[in-house]
């Protein structure tokens, strides 16, 4: 995206989505001199995934005590909480979220976290509203009832279900330049990309043919998907934010 400006997008949550993330942002550090000045976190389309991928996420960034989620059901065995265990590693920086209708369950679950701790902008649209925690009854004959018998709610006390999260910033879906928004999530081939490498026999390649190859395939890539990005209303929209708070900040 542009200087300093971090862009990450979570598609779904699972165990080891926390330590991936920060791998991922380490990279982003690296490649940006040692430093982020902050973070766009895209969980747009995302329909959730494991509950405790999504807690270990929201509490990346939220650096003082509360909780991330909690649960209230008809039995007392479905009441938990799930509580913040205090280490931003963004260090207070800010933070745009990016959701919409598609984003649902534990990536509501992220999102409410960081709107109800102050630690992030949510911005797009209304997301879409699964809230709920069900369990399987075990029926004869290899069948199964399927019962609610709980409810998300953020720490604020916010039911989730149906209702959705609320975007702190509404943004509708258009297009930048009057060009149909490019999905970021295509999978870019160098075949696509303007010069790509015609090579018949990649074994008459010495060693540091193929390693400057693979460099500039990557560094190719990397720059057709920042265009696609930067193409991107609600990504355009969240970066001028950042930009914004960032010299407000200073």
């Amino acid at each position: 995206l542009e200087k300093d400006i971090g862009y990450i997008r979570i598609s779904s949550f699972q165990n080891p989505s926390a330590n991936l993330l920060k791998e991922t942002l380490d990279k982003l550090v690296k490649k940006n001199d040692g430093y982020l000045e902050s973070l766009v976190l895209d969980m747009r389309n995302n329909p959730g995934g494991v509950l405790e991928g999504a807690v270990d996420i929201a509490n990346l960034f939220i650096d003082k005590k509360g909780l991330v989620v909690y649960t209230e059901g008809r039995i007392p065995s479905s009441n938990l909480k799930f509580k913040t265990e205090p280490g931003d590693i963004m260090l207070g920086s800010p933070i745009v979220v990016l959701i919409n209708e598609g984003s649902a369950s534990a990536s509501e679950i992220v999102a409410g976290a960081l709107q109800d701790h102050k630690r992030a902008i949510i911005m797009g649209s209304t997301s879409f509203g699964k809230g709920s925690v069900q369990t399987i009854i075990e029926l004869d004959g290899g069948y199964g009832l399927k019962v609610t018998t709980a409810r998300y709610y953020t720490p604020s006390g916010r039911s989730i279900q149906a209702k959705g999260i609320e975007p702190d910033i509404a943004l509708k879906n258009i297009s930048l330049e009057n060009e149909k928004e490019d999905s970021v999530l295509g999978d870019t081939k160098e075949s696509d990309l303007d010069g790509h490498l015609e090579v018949e026999d990649p074994s008459q390649l010495s060693d540091e043919e193929i390693i400057t190859a693979q460099e500039d395939k990557k560094s190719e890539e990397d720059k057709k998907v920042i265009k696609k990005l930067k193409k991107d209303y609600f990504v355009h929209e969240a970066t001028n934010l950042l930009k914004a708070l960032t010299v407000l900040g200073k």
